[in-house]
């Protein structure tokens, strides 16, 4: 049998139309082979999913529950999309859960779904026995494959523009999309349009707005505990948006915890001078914005290193930065989605920021990398590593 390695990797990463279909006849048949873990909880939004899942994950693990965490992408190994207890998923172990899963579903099966599909229930099985799986959906929320799944929790995160081409070009399409994989009840978090709340409020289930069960004494203690820990703002309005999540779920917590988080590539100094960050959008863009003025006290610019795929705004991502940044220098990345180099040159001359290629790290100067799952990866195997 071929391994899960190469398996994975005779899968296409991206697919211009995708069969809705196939995960729901594959979950359809994986379901009766598969327990429930007491507690589901689906991440949905466009910013911040990746965070709040860590965050509540650590938080219930750190409490005495067996917790997984299923995200996506990963930055260096296909293993930290699986964690669990506090842990990436082994080779092992996904040795064992592919072949297992490969003989439930069948070659045909097996061979149809996308990668997203196949390791979404691989996933299913690695954490079927635990207390509490957090999901964090792909892309969008309706149609995603995690969303094969029955929930007890659905948490959305900021909603923005993002994958257009796939979820419409209306903030009103983007969010319908998300807001339709609730299936129960849901906390929506601190949103930068109002009207993904008018349209949440819609929705025939328990809706909860997370600005209006905050429990603003707690709130206060949370904010100093991310303050100490040196966390941009977004990362408190992340860790406010998981507490209460769990709050609602009825299960234990403490604040002291967040000391346990480990957030690898989400606004992470991974060298004194050197932050990394997988954000490629608009709201990340302005979370890093605030999460620089903060660590630098607004003294210091930074080099931003930088690439982005053609979806992404580009254009807007550069003039966020402008004001707070030296220069940029360009880090190539391999892929079809990238951006045309040139093109990304002349808008950066346009809007007069200096830049050059990237050729490596100067010890005197400060660094945030920044642009995508692919420009992080890219860095730190070739620079890092």
């Amino acid at each position: 049998m071929i391994s899960f390695k190469d398996f994975l990797n005779s899968k296409p990463l991206y697919y211009k139309e995708i069969d809705h279909n196939r995960i729901k006849i594959a979950y359809k048949r994986l379901k009766p082979h598969l327990n429930r873990p007491q507690k589901i909880v689906h991440i949905v939004g466009t910013n911040g999913k990746g965070s709040t899942g860590r965050i509540m994950a650590t938080l219930l693990k750190e409490s005495g529950y067996s917790v997984g965490h299923y995200s996506s992408p990963h930055i260096l190994k296909f293993n930290e999309r699986i964690w669990i207890d506090g842990e990436n998923i082994s080779d092992k172990l996904l040795e064992e859960y592919h072949k297992e899963l490969f003989k439930i579903l069948g070659e045909e099966i097996s061979k149809s779904l996308s990668y997203f599909e196949y390791t979404t229930l691989l996933a299913f099985i690695a954490t079927q026995d635990l207390d509490i799986l957090i999901l964090e959906a792909g892309l969008g929320g309706e149609f995603d494959a995690t969303n094969v799944i029955d929930k007890d929790l659905s948490i959305i995160t900021p909603i923005d523009f993002d994958h257009q081409d796939f979820l419409g070009n209306s903030i009103k399409e983007i969010a319908t999309t998300k807001l339709n994989s609730i299936r129960n009840m849901a906390i929506i978090g601190f949103q930068p349009h109002k009207e993904v709340e008018s349209l949440a409020k819609n929705l025939n289930f328990e809706i909860y707005l997370l600005k209006e069960i905050v429990d603003l004494k707690e709130a206060k203690e949370i904010l100093a505990k991310i303050e100490k820990l040196n966390w941009g703002y977004f990362l408190y309005e992340n860790s406010l948006l998981a507490i209460n999540a769990i709050k609602l779920l009825g299960l234990e917590y403490n604040i002291n915890s967040l000391e346990k988080v480990k957030l690898f590539g989400r606004f992470y100094p991974i060298r004194d001078n050197i932050i990394i960050d997988v954000g490629h959008n608009v709201l990340s863009a302005k979370a890093c914005v605030e999460a620089l003025k903060k660590r630098y006290n607004g003294k210091k610019r930074v080099i931003l290193v930088y690439n982005s795929l053609k979806d992404k705004d580009f254009k807007s991502i550069i003039e966020i930065f402008k004001d707070y940044i030296k220069r940029v220098e360009i880090i190539p990345i391999e892929s079809p989605r990238a951006v045309d180099i040139e093109d990304l040159k002349r808008e950066l001359k346009r809007a007069s920021i200096d830049f050059k290629i990237f050729n490596g790290i100067d010890k005197n100067s400060d660094y945030l990398i920044f642009g995508s799952f692919l420009v992080v990866e890219n860095f730190i195997k070739k620079y890092l590593l």
